[in-house]
């Protein structure tokens, strides 16, 4: 471990300033046995016998006068102290506890009393040694995420593994706090050499590792203050169903039978994307008979062959770059392409020309509403090229699903969604117009198959799934819930928006 360097103020004792060190050193490599500081003029060793007790060892080496040293063990002397101070050529060398002496709380309150006259540096190198090395099982982590259903496991050093469970955070005892070298194990131990590689020369990597007849775990691994932590997103061997997702089965089915065109799963991280994607590909899958290309970083959900062909690349192992495999995809006869997400030009005008050209396309996208999704899309373009890029999103956009997840009455989350559908007028002017409240309204209108987030957690809350505080809470425009949940509410004429 390399040194750190910290200001800690002017500390009264010797055991202070390394409570104050240990505790900077916990909080970014996990809890050590030994610590060793040094500043101008002067080493400390602290040691301890287990991880959670207090430090009861030291010695301390500085250059002080012999007269100093005669006030010093005057002290010692007056406290029976249980400690020798000595000297050794230029230096003085402080002992707790001496040689066949025992530690005490006594004796280490007498300590604090004799190093009270040092008046320690204000500022340290300071590094920690004898770190927790204990391996850590891999199996048992998975188990732990299914027991508690969580979604992810955060391993940082200092800290019980942490799982998120619902979207809340939660300190697990099922481990003691972890070392920095017990999480850099972890990642070696479960990515290959390439990955390995790139966390150590780039300090972060992303991957996807298999715990057979457990599940999979998207792994990112990444560099913190100089220490390592370790993030596993869990995804079940088997891919859930529509029903099992609490997802309108069919809409999802009549979307998983388009043939061509553009579907976007947007939301924020965490929402629950790359899942409904995956479930839309498994649907696919079974029931139709094409060549299903995807095209991900890392791969996810890993699906098997059913009754259609599913050729599966990850982005850095198979291919480059995003761009490059949905370029190349064209010429792999695909029938549907899978995106793993849409995050810059390239690979978003790649999309749309393959969704032009016959294909379903089905990609991810951060975004908090369906309606403001095509300003989002033309955002990543230069302005010269944002017409074309709405005029082609007019013609090959067929689908915006946008989620959320909410808590739900009992425990768990079920989905919130908002769906765009392309498929009347004032949407298709929307979109073309970038008129994010045009697009809105037109989603409102009763030809449209479209919803909003508000009546779909309005039915939610009718059907008794969710409260109604989180029924507003989620909902994008509480107004307009409010106005709904009480019956008033009507949908604003297309010919007030902006003059149409």
């Amino acid at each position: 471990m390399e040194e750190f360097v910290i200001g800690i103020g002017r500390q009264g004792s010797l055991r202070k300033v390394v409570d104050a060190v240990s505790s900077h050193i916990t909080r970014i490599e996990g809890a050590a046995k030994t610590i060793k500081l040094r500043g101008p003029g002067i080493k400390v060793t602290a040691e301890r016998p287990d991880f959670d007790v207090e430090f009861s060892r030291f010695q301390v080496r500085g250059r002080i006068s012999d007269a100093y040293a005669l006030k010093i063990q005057a002290k010692i002397d007056e406290l029976h102290c249980p400690c020798t101070l000595l000297k050794d050529e230029n230096s003085h060398v402080l002992t707790y506890p001496a040689a066949g002496a025992e530690s005490s709380p006594e004796g280490l309150e007498s300590l604090d009393q004799v190093t009270a006259l040092m008046g320690f540096p204000e500022t340290w190198r300071a590094r920690g040694e004898n770190f927790r090395t204990d391996p850590i099982s891999i199996e048992m982590l998975f188990r732990a995420m299914i027991q508690y259903k969580a979604s992810d496991i955060h391993l940082s050093p200092g800290n019980h593994p942490i799982f998120r469970v619902d979207g809340e955070m939660h300190h697990s005892e099922l481990l003691y706090p972890l070392s920095g070298h017990q999480i850099r194990e972890v990642i070696k131990e479960i990515a290959s050499e390439r990955y390995v590689s790139e966390f150590e020369s780039a300090f972060q990597t992303s991957f996807e590792f298999h715990q057979v007849g457990l599940g999979f775990a998207r792994v990112s691994a990444f560099i913190k203050s100089g220490a390592p932590h370790c993030t596993m997103r869990f995804l079940p061997e088997e891919i859930p169903s529509f029903e099992a997702l609490n997802m309108p089965k069919e809409t999802l089915v009549n979307l998983a039978g388009l043939h061509r065109g553009l579907l976007l799963i947007t939301g924020m991280t965490g929402s629950g994307k790359s899942t409904t994607a995956a479930a839309l590909v498994d649907w696919i899958n079974s029931h139709r008979s094409c060549h299903i290309l995807t095209i991900e970083n890392p791969i996810e959900y890993v699906h098997h062959n059913k009754t259609s062909v599913v050729s599966q690349r990850s982005l850095g192992t198979d291919v480059a770059t995003f761009d490059q495999a949905v370029t190349g995809a064209l010429r792999h006869d695909p029938d549907v392409i899978l995106i793993g997400e849409m995050r810059d030009p390239d690979t978003i005008r790649s999309a749309i020309s393959a969704a032009a050209t016959g294909h379903l396309v089905i990609s991810t996208l951060h975004a908090n509403t369906a309606s403001e999704v095509v300003n989002r899309v033309v955002s990543f373009f230069d302005p010269v090229e944002r017409d074309l890029v709405k005029l082609q999103l007019r013609d090959c956009l067929h689908c915006v699903i946008c989620q959320r997840l909410v808590p739900k009455i009992g425990g768990g989350r079920v989905p919130a969604l908002e769906v765009l559908f392309n498929d009347v007028k004032a949407i298709t002017d929307g979109i073309l117009e970038g008129d994010t409240d045009h697009i809105r309204i037109g989603m409102q209108q009763t030809v449209s198959h479209s919803f909003l987030f508000e009546q779909y957690l309005y039915g939610l809350y009718r059907d008794k799934k969710i409260t109604l505080d989180f029924a507003r809470e989620f909902a994008s425009d509480v107004s307009m819930f409010d106005q709904i949940h009480m019956g008033t509410y009507s949908v604003p004429r297309l010919e007030g928006v902006r003059g149409h």
